[in-house]
């Protein structure tokens, strides 16, 4: 079908970032004594822990909890009606507002719950504030990308912040647990991830190294620039009015260009001289493993192409080393013709 074409993205690089003489020779990524971005709200500790196996690396969040995938509709019995009567007066009485839960407010009333602004942000393991360490470096590098690449257009780029979190947490658009994997908020502009999503990653998904974390964020922060450029608003009214089948086929879309964003991303940080051998080949096998079509064979042993939301393995892979190989912004079109 013939989508209304999402306006190409008006940044355009027009000159090219300096390049910075970096040290190489390791199998890691270079990242340690670089600058770390202050954009960080540690909410870790502040919600309960759990949520089951996580879903998908990469995604955004419309406000009221919309976006990503949309779960299949069901009805709901008498006898569950009565009980979820029962169960919001007996809550009111102890003082929680069970709408307020169900409607995306977060369970900031109940009993055990504690809510952060990231103030007093918690220590965690070693190894746990490491990988913050290095999620707050990659930050950075996306900051430097994209404010030269607005600046560069007379533009001025809005860095967002990166809220950590574990188990569950409170967003603009609506209340998240660890099984969203890690997503964009539109309405407050924030990025948010349980970093325990790493080892689902590389565990279960059997994409592993530090460039294949870096792309995860790097894709969410893809969102935040279609963002402010205008894409995620136009999607938004736009879904309105679609089938599912449309809007999934439209997600998609948008999709492939935070993947191809993050390859621009990608392409900056190989000029400073950051990349090691292997590092592409990590974004690479991540965008590849996420893809739709892989994760239905195997979660389900097939797959359903009208339901895909993100994209193939392949076409995820495409659009990043298109990014990539590019560095620019109107080659990451993804709303004219095929994908």
């Amino acid at each position: 079908m013939r989508f209304t074409r999402i306006a190409a993205p008006a940044y355009k690089i027009t000159q090219r970032a300096k390049v910075e003489a970096t040290p190489s020779g390791g199998q890691i990524m270079e990242w340690k004594g670089r600058r770390q971005s202050g954009n960080i709200e540690d909410q870790r500790g502040a919600g309960p822990r759990g949520g089951g196996p996580f879903g998908r690396g990469g995604g955004f969040r419309l406000p009221g909890g919309g976006g990503g995938m949309r779960r299949a509709g069901g009805g709901m019995s008498f006898g569950t009606l009565i009980f979820l009567v029962i169960l919001y007066f007996v809550l009111k009485a102890m003082g929680i507002d069970l709408l307020q839960v169900l409607e995306g407010g977060g369970p900031a009333n109940m009993p055990g719950f504690e809510q952060s602004d990231g103030s007093g942000a918690p220590q965690g393991t070693a190894e746990e504030e490491e990988m913050k360490a290095f999620m707050a470096t990659v930050l950075a590098e996306t900051e430097d990308t994209w404010n030269g690449i607005f600046q560069a257009s007379g533009e001025q780029y809005e860095e967002p912040r990166l809220v950590l979190f574990n188990g569950s947490v409170r967003s603009a658009c609506g209340f998240a647990s660890s099984a969203s994997g890690p997503f964009y908020c539109p309405g407050d502009r924030k990025v948010y991830l349980d970093m325990s999503f790493f080892d689902e990653l590389a565990q279960k998904f059997e994409a592993s190294g530090d460039f294949a974390q870096a792309y995860v964020l790097a894709h969410e922060v893809g969102h935040h620039v279609q963002n402010l450029i205008g894409v995620l608003p136009k999607f938004n009214e736009m879904r309105q009015r679609m089938s599912e089948a449309e809007a999934n086929q439209m997600s998609v879309r948008v999709e492939l260009q935070a993947d191809c964003f993050a390859g621009i991303w990608g392409k900056y940080t190989e000029q400073k001289g950051l990349l090691e051998r292997g590092d592409l080949e990590e974004a690479l096998n991540a965008a590849t493993q996420i893809g739709d079509d892989t994760l239905q064979k195997r979660m389900q042993g097939y797959v359903v192409p009208e339901s895909f939301n993100h994209g193939t393995s392949e076409q995820r892979m495409r659009w990043f080393q298109r990014g990539f190989d590019s560095g620019k912004m109107s080659d990451c079109d993804t709303f004219s013709g095929a994908v």
